[in-house]
């Protein structure tokens, strides 16, 4: 599945994302692979994960924040004679 940071606070080791759907998944720093939660500010980052469903609560698994590739730049343009 994928969706995208809430938000996460490293010092209680926990946080939010938010589904495709727009549904509200909780995250804890054990739900990330390799314990590699993100750091700083992470609103918005693309994030992939699984989920866990414990009776009635559902919780993002298996969790790792994608790398996004960033857009081609735009050619500069010159005129002839400048």
């Amino acid at each position: 599945m994928r969706g995208t940071m809430c938000w996460f606070n490293e010092e209680k080791g926990h946080g939010y994302i938010s589904t495709e759907s727009g549904e509200r998944l909780f995250v804890s720093q054990q739900g990330f692979v390799g314990g590699h939660a993100p750091k700083g500010r992470c609103a918005g980052l693309a994030v992939e994960f699984d989920v866990a469903t414990s009776g009635e609560s559902r919780e993002a698994v298996g969790s790792m924040l994608v790398e996004e590739a960033a857009p081609p730049r735009a050619r500069r343009r010159y005129r002839a004679g400048s």
